[in-house]
């Protein structure tokens, strides 16, 4: 047996009191880590929390974006659309990743380009279960796509939308930005990884409040476009330029590459600019290019003025259109991955506009579509959908809407136009728009000669923190006092795209339409309401509309529903058998289309059963012959 010696004891004691004095900051630490948690400081950066008010749901993480922002005063949030915790089956569910223009940006809500096609899928595929969720932020950039990524992925979701590119120089965290850490990949992967800790919150908390007291009277007046931007000049090809381009290739390649694993299908679209119609903001020679192109499209010369407008962008020292290399990167990354497929949004802008040159027609400013443009987009990402089998090439609705028919259905109000418009005009009329580098704030009422109940209401929304829900309920309120039924209409469709699970605004706005005498797009809306929560009442409105639509065929499951559950005691067995005697007639007719008898038949069974518009329809149909 060894004997410790004094001077043995003596070195363990030390060895201990050492590892005790390394260890006791980490306890402490640890403690305090504890401690924040317990008395709920901080955040929570998951990228999903539960819905309030419904455990069966999950919705974007309004606190998820502060792992990306140093100056948490910048920091943005995003959309709230519940898609349930455990996945339906049959659902088709799907993830939006992007920046400030997919979340469409000035008028998210229902004029961001996902809505338009989640609008076009419900029409079309009336009975499949959807959930679109755009965690998409202003703002943000290629970081935040991969951040968000990494935890998409165990979602489940059936494919991916990707948007992204124009802000990696000036987003959260670009190598231009005042929330850089650098240009140092490494140091930004650390960082992001140690925020999830509530010490680590608290340290920057300190040190953001710090930098406040020294450096408010700096940021007094500006935007947060302006805020956003540490390096207004970045000539093309310098080391600042070339660690833009190189970092987001390094994070969409990762991006890619998480997705290729688990085999998800990713669509990602290249970026589109305002070519025509937006001056360069910084650089001699930006200008001079810009000047160049203009006179070559005077005169007649557009391939020409086409090649000096993307030089002029190229050019731009201001860096807050993207690159050319940007979308050279989504082309050979898409190529890359099997599973990742290219969404040609820049092909179908440059179709859509004058001369192939993007210019106003389809876009707000610099980067951002109006509401045509995004309406387009969106039908770029659907046809890909259909291309790769995600969704039926052919629709299985009456309602199938084409991009024509989109454009005049979709429900966006003039509320919603309106704030967009607003807001379009004040960021204009500030920097780096208008060069003078004060923030005037929004032009007022009488500036803008508001007058009307939208035009008000629209104000408010933009500029005055009124909510986009409190602003439709005063629009519909108003809209009903008017006794304008069809504009009430579009203000409860757009409702229930914001709300897709609110079974009573479905059975309101399906009414309205009633009253409209619109029943195709009644039964589209009462069909939403008894898919996700039937009742007598809904299957009796549908087999009633379906009858009235001369559509039997259709009419038959709500006619049994209501039968099984005939709260109303009405007798039902004697509609059910003319429906059934309908179709019966009815495919005899698609073989005999002369045959007057069966026309009068089929009108006399609808009589029967007290259906005018049909039995109409088939006796005049006799009559003609």
């Amino acid at each position: 047996m060894a004997i410790m010696t004094p001077d043995t004891r003596s070195r363990t004691r030390l060895w201990l009191f050492r590892l005790i004095a390394i260890l006791l900051p980490f306890v402490f630490l640890v403690l305090l880590e504890g401690a924040l948690r317990l008395g709920h400081y901080g955040y929570d950066t998951s990228l999903f929390i539960t819905a309030p008010g419904s455990n069966d749901y999950l919705v974007f993480n309004p606190a998820a974006s502060k792992r990306y922002f140093t100056d948490q005063l910048n920091a943005t949030t995003g959309n709230r659309e519940p898609f349930r915790k455990v996945k339906e089956p049959g659902t088709l569910r799907i993830f939006v990743l992007g920046e400030s223009t997919t979340i469409g940006y000035p008028y998210f809500h229902n004029g961001s380009f996902h809505r338009w096609l989640e609008y076009r899928l419900m029409r079309e595929f009336p009975d499949k279960k959807l959930e679109i969720v755009n965690v998409a932020l202003t703002a943000v950039n290629s970081y935040t796509v991969l951040g968000f990524a990494k935890d998409v992925v165990h979602y489940q979701p059936d494919a991916v939308l990707i948007y992204t590119g124009h802000n990696e120089y000036y987003g959260a965290l670009g190598v231009g930005s005042t929330n850089r850490l650098g240009g140092n990949a490494v140091l930004v992967n650390t960082l992001l990884w140690l925020r999830q800790f509530r010490v680590v919150q608290l340290a920057g908390g300190v040190i953001s409040r710090v930098g406040h007291l020294f450096s408010h009277s700096s940021k007094t007046g500006k935007t947060r476009m302006e805020l956003m931007v540490g390096e207004q000049e970045i000539p093309y090809g310098s080391s600042l330029y070339e660690r833009g381009i190189t970092q987001f290739l390094t994070n969409m390649d990762k991006t890619l590459a998480i997705f290729h694993r688990q085999g998800i299908p990713v669509f990602i679209s290249n970026v589109v600019s305002n070519l025509k119609d937006q001056p360069p903001f910084i650089g001699d020679s930006a200008k001079t290019d810009y000047s160049q192109a203009q006179q070559a499209w005077g005169r007649g010369e557009y391939a020409t003025a086409r090649a000096d407008f993307i030089h002029a962008k190229e050019q731009d020292e201001l860096r807050f259109r993207a690159p050319e290399a940007i979308d050279t990167i989504i082309a050979e990354l898409s190529s890359k991955y099997d599973n990742t497929h290219l969404v040609d949004t820049r092909s179908a802008f440059e179709a859509a506009s004058d001369h192939g040159i993007v210019g106003n027609s389809l876009m707000l400013e610099h980067v951002h579509p109006n509401l045509v443009g995004y309406a387009l987009m969106s039908d770029v990402f659907y046809r890909a959908l259909q291309q790769q089998g995600l969704i039926p090439a052919t629709p299985d609705s009456a309602s199938a809407e084409s991009f024509p028919q989109l454009l005049r259905d979709m429900p966006i109000t003039r509320v919603d136009s309106l704030a967009g418009a607003y807001k379009i005009d004040n960021l204009k009329n500030n920097w780096p728009f208008n060069r003078s580098g004060h923030d005037a704030g929004p032009p007022s009422r009488a500036t803008w000669q508001v007058r009307t109940e939208e035009e008000d209401l629209a104000y408010a929304l933009a500029f005055e923190h009124l909510s986009w829900e409190d602003a439709m309920r005063q629009l519909y309120d108003y809209y009903s006092k008017t006794e304008d039924w069809s504009k009430a209409a579009t203000v409860m469709e757009a409702l229930c795209l914001e709300h897709p699970d609110e079974v009573s605004w479905y059975e309101k706005t399906a009414m309205l339409l009633g009253k409209l005498k619109e029943n195709e797009k009644a039964i589209f809306y009462f069909r939403q309401a008894f898919n996700r929560e039937p009742t007598f009442e809904m299957a009796h409105y549908l087999f009633v509309l379906c009858l009235e639509q001369d559509r039997p065929a259709e009419a038959i499951p709500y006619l049994d529903y209501a039968i099984a559950n005939n709260t109303g005691r009405m007798n039902l067995q004697p509609v059910k058998a003319d429906a059934l005697e309908i179709i019966r007639l009815e495919k005899t007719l698609a073989h005999d289309s002369t045959n007057n008898s069966l026309l009068d038949t089929i009108a006399r069974a609808y009589t029967h059963m007290g259906n005018k518009p049909a039995a109409l329809k088939y006796s005049t149909m006799a009559r003609k012959r």
